[in-house]
């Protein structure tokens, strides 16, 4: 008998007990139905707009899970231009903010199709388009070999390393491979929302890539929960979820892999999470609607390119003060002509000086 899961005489039989969730699934389901039913009242235009702010919070959070910060504008442009939404801006992507984003968008976008083994690796290449994981060269496109040693989840200081995670051996790799792939395709009688959990955690635990495993499991979670809405639209985010409960994320995630076969905690706690992703989904919705109130209030008023591309970072949800010298750096303009475009603006009741002084003033939308 193994120390890990897939070690274990019956591996992968899983099983749980759906006693232990069946309210959570239930919450779960009633929230994908009332934020589907919801998303279909809007308007195209707010449909898009709230998609766009979701993928990229999808994709922004999934990396950051593993320590990887993506240039926000970057992210929302490259999504945009791939689904053909209008942005304001269009910028120029670094090659891993596409691979990210295409690996996001064709599973998502594609839901239904075949997972495969061609696929999966695509999606690899995709998120290391250098065959480098920082400034090490890694194993892309092609299962990991292990030429270094056991493929392990460590931390701490040299010396002094615990060792969270051992993945099975790197010869197991396609046959493990080849018996999740068929899993995940066929049609069964599990909830496809289950489906998604144990798929998360029976890709992660197989570890097949030298790199980029928790992401290419989040794209699959994403997958399949996409198939339990029925779209290929994705107006919540668990990768987002996940960021915020990373620490327990990690512990019920080696706590089930040092465990036996019964996995109730983990859909527990991946129902939990899903239940709180669809709840945090209201707070996007309240962003959007703010921006095309906004936008239809204003929708008369001579507004510049500049100008544009400022107000919109202020109604995203601009990070510090806002002051003339930010305006200039931001629309790539003189301070004068910053200066110029802010007070068009206040003349036109669009900005206004903040109430509270200081050394420099400070701007915001107008009431």
């Amino acid at each position: 008998m193994g120390y890990y899961i897939h070690q274990k005489d019956n591996w992968p039989n899983f099983t749980w007990n759906n006693n232990e969730f069946v309210n959570l699934l239930s919450e779960a389901r009633n929230l994908q139905g009332r934020l589907m039913g919801k998303m279909e009242s809007l308007g195209f235009e707010l449909r898009d707009e709230a998609l766009l702010e979701i993928l990229t919070l999808d994709v922004l959070k999934s990396a950051e899970i593993e320590g990887e910060l993506l240039n926000p504008e970057q992210v929302r442009s490259s999504i945009a231009q791939r689904l053909g939404i209008e942005f304001a801006v269009a910028i120029m992507s670094d090659s891993n903010v596409d691979g990210m984003v295409e690996m996001i968008i064709d599973a998502t976008r594609n839901c239904f199709k075949p997972l495969t083994t061609d696929r999966l690796f695509d999606w690899h290449a995709a998120l290391f388009p250098t065959g480098r994981s920082g400034i090490f060269k890694i194993t892309v496109a092609n299962w990991r070999k292990d030429t270094s040693g056991q493929m392990q989840v460590v931390s701490g200081t040299v010396g002094r390393e615990k060792v969270h995670f051992q993945a099975p051996d790197a010869d197991l790799i396609e046959m493990e491979m080849n018996r999740f792939l068929t899993w995940f395709n066929e049609e069964n009688k599990i909830d496809l929302v289950i489906k998604a959990a144990i798929a998360h955690l029976w890709f992660v635990t197989i570890h097949p890539f030298q790199d980029g495993n928790g992401r290419i499991a989040r794209a699959l979670t994403d997958m399949l929960l996409a198939q339990s809405d029925n779209s290929n639209q994705r107006f919540y985010s668990m990768s987002a979820q996940i960021r915020l409960e990373r620490k327990e994320y990690y512990e019920i995630l080696e706590n089930t892999q040092k465990g036996d076969l019964d996995i109730s905690e983990w859909i527990k706690w991946f129902l939990g999470c899903l239940v709180n992703a669809l709840k945090a989904t209201d707070k996007v919705l309240i962003s959007v609607l703010l921006k095309a109130d906004f936008w239809n209030k204003h929708s008369k008023t001579l507004i510049n390119e500049r100008q544009k591309k400022v107000l919109n970072k202020l109604l995203d949800g601009f990070e510090g003060k806002l002051t003339s010298m930010k305006w200039a750096k931001i629309s790539k303009c003189s301070k004068d002509t910053a200066i110029r475009d802010i007070n068009d603006l206040i003349n036109k009741e669009v900005l206004q000086k903040e109430a509270a002084g200081g050394r420099s003033t400070n701007y915001e939308l107008k009431k």
